[in-house]
């Protein structure tokens, strides 16, 4: 059995505890509103997010929003969808706005289509380092 003098363990702990507090904070992103609804036509949509990347860090961040859309034909058939569309949050900027194409119909654009609801699943946020997810 190996004996360590107290010194050293001393230093150890506390080198391991100025090493947690030296960690970076984990990087994340939020919405700045709800996703915002733009029809262009009969059934075709933009669907832009607003994101807050003040968490990022200095390198910026990229990542993922899984989103649902719930939407109805103007004969009544209701369908529900989801999507994902990724974004980046430059290392000079504090925000950046995502937005999605989308084209939501029945019939190759015999109707006119309603968006009801857009609700997030999840957004992710990667850098070099490593990657988290904020499940909403």
């Amino acid at each position: 059995m190996k004996i360590l003098p107290l010194s050293l363990v001393a230093v150890l702990a506390v080198s391991a505890v100025a090493g947690a507090a030296a960690l970076p904070a984990e990087r994340s992103v939020s919405l700045t509103q709800d996703p915002l609804i733009m029809r262009l036509n009969k059934d075709e949509f933009r669907i832009a997010f607003g994101i807050n990347g003040e968490r990022c860090g200095t390198n910026g961040c990229n990542g993922m929003i899984r989103y649902r859309v719930d939407w109805k034909t103007a004969d009544g058939t209701k369908r529900s969808e989801t999507k994902h569309v990724n974004y980046t949050v430059s290392p000079l900027a504090n925000r950046t706005i995502a937005v999605d194409r989308q084209y939501f119909d029945t019939a190759e654009g015999q109707h006119t289509t309603e968006v009801v609801k857009v609700s997030i699943d999840t957004i992710t946020c990667r850098d070099g380092v490593g990657d988290s997810i904020e499940r909403l």
